[in-house]
């Protein structure tokens, strides 16, 4: 029988795996952030209003910046965390893709770039999960842990992040009658797969090693910073009527912050 090396090396082929997924998501972030009405005519889809637009890049953003962190990462324990809430989000998207076939522009090269990408990534993805786990490093006496209440919170965030993407997802009827700036059907699954990333935080009950969670810390702070920069450029797409509207400023507010401030307390006390 061989023998497994647990020395928690990164394969030569997560690193490949990353280092081609990141160019391509950075180039989508460019495309749907900076300019997000434009993105009707550049991108796989036409996007409308424009927060979603940049919700989606804020995503692709976060995702690049993990790619790359995982490319050159020397401890596939600090970096295996943010595999499973990828898988799940490329996962979601090409259903979401299959079940509004005719609401992509099918002779745009974007559409064949997002097709090949959502309907190979998920898999893609999980075989090299699964391969580079083998190597990867069990919790030992003396490594650094979130506290017991932080762990709780991060995955209890997480869980709720989870639950309202799966809502999104399952029941994007529903979700458009609800949500504080108008949405498709298309684009309520698009939203519910971001929030599937929350996966992640779950994680942190999993593996409460704080180099385990510092990746997945950065990365949600990149993203929920974008978020609520998106939020105030197009502010006039939400309505102030909904209580929703002021619930999404409240919550995204307060987490981005309080990301930040355990992020650098944990760093400082390092």
């Amino acid at each position: 029988m061989r023998v497994v090396d647990r020395d928690d090396h990164i394969q030569r082929l997560t690193r490949g795996v990353s280092y081609t997924i990141a160019p391509v998501l950075i180039v989508a972030f460019a495309v749907l952030y900076p300019v997000p009405t434009h993105a009707g005519r550049l991108f796989a889809w036409n996007i409308a209003p424009s927060m979603t637009a940049m919700v989606l890049g804020a995503a692709y953003l976060g995702g690049a910046y993990f790619f790359i962190r995982a490319a050159r990462a020397s401890a596939w324990h600090t970096v295996k965390g943010g595999f499973p809430p990828v898988a799940a989000f490329a996962f979601l998207l090409g259903v979401a893709t299959i079940l509004h076939w005719d609401r992509f522009r099918h002779m745009h090269v974007a559409f064949w770039l997002w097709a090949l990408l959502y309907f190979t990534t998920p898999f893609l993805i999980v075989w090299v999960y699964l391969r580079n786990s083998r190597t990867g490093r069990p919790i030992a006496t003396g490594d650094r842990v979130l506290p017991a209440v932080v762990a709780t919170v991060t995955a209890a965030v997480g869980t709720l992040a989870l639950g309202t993407g799966l809502f999104l997802f399952l029941m994007p009827a529903v979700a458009m009658r609800n949500w504080p700036w108008p949405l498709t059907p298309l684009t309520a699954r698009v939203l519910g797969a971001i929030l599937c990333l929350g996966l992640a935080g779950i994680g942190a009950l999993l593996d409460r090693r704080w180099s385990s969670a510092r990746l997945p810390f950065q990365v949600a702070a990149i993203m929920l910073t974008l978020m609520v920069v998106a939020g105030l450029r197009a502010h006039a797409e939400f309505d102030p009527s909904n209580a929703l509207t002021w619930m999404f400023a409240a919550g995204f507010g307060g987490l981005t912050v309080s990301v930040i401030l355990v992020y650098a307390w944990m760093e400082r006390t390092r």
